[in-house]
């Protein structure tokens, strides 16, 4: 059972909108899954079913929730404006949102890899290796890697020593953001393998060998959200 400071209304709501949000990434609660309904997440909380309202609006504003009359309420996206100020995550058809930003990425992240394989100073390096460390037992353990994995890519950018590049960050984040809502474990070993061999390039300062390595990363990406695609297309197909 959950404990919260009771201090006001608001500041309760605020609390359980946070407990939700990490419940749906803990659990974890799948794009496009339904939440459980206000009695049993009142149960799960310790608190009124009107606090759970509130919440839920809190995440529906943020267009983390959907509510569907009749139905019940509906995760369309695990990611808040925070995350994605460009706002992309509310665009309705996310694998098609998903290959767009891959091709995007497939312009800019092999080059932006072999330019911090250049310019990366010794500490970018070392802060380099312990977020793919990180990131690589988080995701053995079965925890939330996202975040790390956000990181990784963002000190990646940010090796290159291009401004401009440093200001593409948010379009990089939402990229790897939607991936991995869309597809969630199903690339563990793949994802492991080539961090190891982006950062081993560019710790050797190997421009064409880290080029190479985060090319091989985003394909493996690319190719497991066609499969994933292909699979949506099927079950949507299905239901008319």
């Amino acid at each position: 059972m959950y404990q919260f400071e009771k201090l006001d209304n608001k500041l309760l709501g605020e609390q359980i909108e946070d407990e939700l949000m990490n419940y749906i990434l803990q659990e974890p609660v799948e794009v496009g899954q339904r939440i459980p309904n206000e009695f049993e997440l009142a149960e799960r909380f310790g608190v009124g079913r009107s606090t759970i309202r509130e919440a839920v609006k809190g995440l529906v504003s943020k267009g983390i929730l959907e509510v569907k009359r009749g139905s019940g309420t509906y995760v369309i996206s695990t990611s808040t404006a925070e995350d994605d100020p460009l706002g992309l995550s509310k665009l309705q058809d996310k694998y098609k949102l998903a290959l767009e930003l891959f091709d995007v990425r497939l312009m800019l992240e092999p080059d932006i890899a072999a330019l911090a394989a250049e310019n990366a100073t010794p500490e970018e390096l070392e802060q380099l290796k312990i977020l793919c460390d990180e990131t690589e037992q988080m995701y053995l353990s079965g925890k939330n890697h996202i975040p790390k994995d956000v990181e990784f890519h963002t000190c990646i950018a940010k090796c290159s020593k291009n401004r401009v590049v440093e200001t593409l960050i948010p379009l990089i984040n939402t990229a790897v953001l939607t991936f991995a809502n869309l597809t969630h474990r199903t690339l563990m070993q793949e994802t492991i393998e080539t961090h190891r061999a982006v950062v081993e390039a560019i710790t050797d300062k190997d421009p064409v060998g880290a080029r190479c390595a985060m090319m091989m990363h985003l394909t493996y990406n690319r190719q497991m959200l066609m499969r994933k695609n292909k699979e949506h297309a099927k079950k949507n197909a299905e239901k008319k």
